[in-house]
């Protein structure tokens, strides 16, 4: 999602409904939010990802069997 986004209609996910969709921790999901590689937005002391960030970070986790680090 690019920093000029319109969050007036997304859908938010708390970090742990994120963490129960891709099946990890929630401090993974904090990781990942920390690092940059997830976008979210801050309410006071908690943290909400848009709906799209989370299906956008699940399409470029793909594994197609081909090394793209090699």
């Amino acid at each position: 999602m690019s920093a000029e986004s319109n969050f007036s209609n997304a859908r938010f996910m708390t970090v742990a409904e994120v963490a129960e969709v891709l099946r990890v921790s929630k401090m993974t999901v904090y990781r990942l939010v920390h690092s940059g590689e997830m976008p979210a937005v801050r309410f006071g002391r908690s943290f909400r990802v848009p709906e799209e960030a989370v299906n956008q970070y699940l399409k470029g986790a793909v594994v197609d069997g081909r090394s793209e680090t090699a």
